[in-house]
């Protein structure tokens, strides 16, 4: 692999990932809020609606932030992948464009509705403009994932000479792959946005301010991330699981440090894969449960790395240990978020100090746990582009040197400190701000601003 490749795969890889820190976010948290706004068009408790307009200003935040870093992405098919756009852009630009669509028009437009129009809509269309923004988050992160579906498992297309063509859109949305993969997604996103919600509540009631608006934050939050880090668990998780080892056999045994076929295959819990001695070092392991995982059944033949070409096998490494954190912290969510559902229903959770300690320290692993999670994807599909047609060799740029690409991915690395600081000040500052201030939670006006607007005309 060239140095170009290299550098284009560091520079996609950099960007990619401090993107995906705030789609995480917001798909989930669009949700939430939708949920909030439910809640308080049914009981009328303004407080849901207060919690709903406080986190939609993390949400608008969070969303401009995600746009402004997702748009260098898209460059980057044009000019550092761009034999990839050649070979594979009649079937990925269905699906790319269609995310555009909602992310850009629908979900913003809507959001607008929900921000700025709350006194100039009824109860009924507000409550409709939320729902609107949270189906706009899924449903965009719906054709991101389809995309990347498609490159883990090639459906739907024709080979026209050196280049694919789509032969069914509904074979591309209906993807087996992406029938698992996008439900585990959204579940990692809801888990996300849930335990930021859980945090900033607990963070509330530890310093004993906002404190009706914290019990909201941590109610919400602390069910809604039970609920999902269980369904990520499975049956999110499992059968995507499945998928992998149906299509991707490489991917799961680098998963696993599995470098030997074998029937009854273990669960590693623990290890270190060494490459050259060809084993997992040290390892705990649950005998054969890996084959029944795999196949549903115990005595299962699973692939090991020794039956997989040299030149056909991902790293191994970076694969393994990605999983296993991502499985650690799902496992640890679990176990958080059940204590914290038992304290809620015995009525003592708002008291407990530990806990809500616990819940606030909490809030950045799932960030990590995602980002681990789209690691194990992307590299555990290596060294495919698009996987079993095209090589990620072939698919980069072949007049774009790796010193271009490095001085831009530094470029880009010194402007998103610069955004990523300026997101931390604005999130910072609106949680310290709170929730029900008058100028930002009055129902009018741009970010608020309308409460004043609202005054002068009176």
């Amino acid at each position: 692999m060239t140095d170009a490749v290299v550098a284009a795969r560091w520079q996609f890889a950099f960007t990619i990932m401090f993107h995906y820190l705030f789609p995480v976010l917001t798909m989930g948290l669009g949700v939430l809020i939708a949920v909030l706004k439910t809640i308080e068009l049914r009981t009328g408790n303004r407080q849901y609606g207060v919690a709903a307009r406080f986190w939609a200003r993390i949400f608008a935040i969070t969303f401009a932030t995600g746009v402004v870093t997702g748009i260098p992405m898209e460059f980057q098919f044009g000019t550092n992948w761009a034999r990839f756009s050649h070979y594979a852009g009649p079937v990925v630009g269905q699906t790319l464009f269609m995310e555009g669509v909602f992310a850009f028009f629908a979900e913003s437009s809507f959001l607008g509705v929900f921000l700025f129009a709350e006194r100039r809509v009824s109860p009924g269309i507000h409550w409709l403009s939320s729902v609107m923004v949270g189906l706009g988050a899924v449903v965009s992160g719906f054709f991101i994932v389809a995309t990347n579906a498609w490159m883990q498992h090639p459906v739907g297309y024709q080979v026209a000479g050196n280049r694919v063509e789509l032969t069914s859109l509904w074979a591309l949305l209906s993807n087996p792959f992406v029938r698992w993969q996008y439900p585990h997604v959204i579940s990692g996103s809801l888990i996300t946005a849930s335990m930021v919600m859980a945090g900033t509540g607990a963070f509330y009631l530890l310093a004993r301010r906002h404190e009706e608006s914290g019990r909201v934050f941590v109610r919400v939050g602390v069910v809604a991330g039970a609920i999902f880090s269980v369904l990520t668990l499975f049956p999110t998780g499992a059968f995507s699981g499945e998928n992998v080892t149906r299509y991707q056999p490489a991917k799961t045994a680098a998963m696993e440090g599995l470098f030997k076929t074998q029937e009854g295959a273990p669960l590693a819990i623990i290890g270190m894969p060494d490459r050259d001695k060809q084993d997992l070092m040290d390892p705990i392991v649950v005998p054969e449960v890996l084959s029944y995982l795999a196949y549903g059944n115990f005595r299962a033949r699973v692939t090991g790395l020794n039956d997989i070409p040299a030149d056909l096998q991902p790293p191994v490494e970076i694969v393994y240990y990605a999983y296993h954190i991502m499985v650690g912290l799902g496992m640890m969510f679990i176990a958080i978020l059940t204590a914290a559902i038992f304290l809620l229903w015995r009525g003592t959770l708002f008291a407990r100090r530990g806990m809500l300690w616990l819940l606030m320290l909490a809030t950045p692993f799932p960030y990590i746990a995602n980002e681990a999670g789209w690691t194990v994807a992307e590299v555990g599909r290596q060294p495919w582009a698009v996987y079993g047609l095209q090589r990620v060799a072939a698919a980069s740029s072949t007049n774009v040197t790796a010193g271009m690409t490095y001085f831009t991915l530094f470029g880009f690395m010194g402007l998103y400190l610069v955004v990523g600081l300026l997101y931390l000040v604005l999130f910072f500052r609106i949680v310290e701000r709170g929730p029900g201030s008058e100028d930002l939670d009055a129902p009018v006006g741009p970010l608020g601003t309308g409460a004043a607007v609202a005054k002068v005309h009176s």
